[in-house]
């Protein structure tokens, strides 16, 4: 890799730690193509991506971003997993990680907050951007269903009452 392109990857990784919501490290030895080619297409339909760079250039990437904490984490073969959603890059690489043990999370970032492993596996855990507009827009308009059943009962109420004396008075 000549200099100059090593200084465009430097300045494309600046750009993606000051830009995203979550990063997330890990260490890849031991996986093979097909498996690293697994992960990124999770990350990807999460919204994310995987990147993997020499430490020594992802550490000069982070220098003057908020994610600047987590430049220890880069030692061996590591990759680096990002998306804008604060969940989605997290939430895909510990569910890789779960199911091949040769994908180990070191921590990573999100925001100014450095995460280890553990915190990693918890904001892993939380729901995503688009999991909780759902339940906001579901808890929105349950009120206005009520509303809408509570003023249509009386009237319903009072058909199946006058539906019962007509059966009634049929019968008799």
């Amino acid at each position: 890799m000549d200099r100059a392109a090593k200084r465009e990857l430097v300045a494309t990784l600046h750009n993606v730690f000051k830009d995203t919501g979550v990063i997330v490290v890990a260490h890849y030895a031991g996986l093979t193509v097909a498996q690293m080619t697994e992960l990124r297409r999770r990350v990807k339909e999460a919204g994310g991506s995987v990147k993997v760079a020499k430490n020594r250039l992802a550490k000069l990437a982070l220098r003057d971003t908020d994610a600047e904490g987590i430049a220890d984490l880069f030692k061996g073969p590591t990759c680096i997993a990002y998306s804008p959603d604060p969940v989605a890059a997290a939430k895909a690489t510990v569910t890789y990680a779960k199911e091949n043990d040769k994908l180990v999370i070191l921590g990573g970032a999100m925001g100014k907050t450095v995460l280890d492993a553990a915190g990693v596996k918890a904001l892993a855990d939380l729901p995503s951007l688009d999991e909780l507009r759902a339940k906001l827009i579901g808890l929105v308009q349950a009120p206005a269903t009520k509303v809408a059943r509570v003023l249509t009962e009386p009237g319903a109420q009072i058909a199946r009452v006058l539906q019962a004396k007509a059966t009634k008075g049929e019968a008799a």
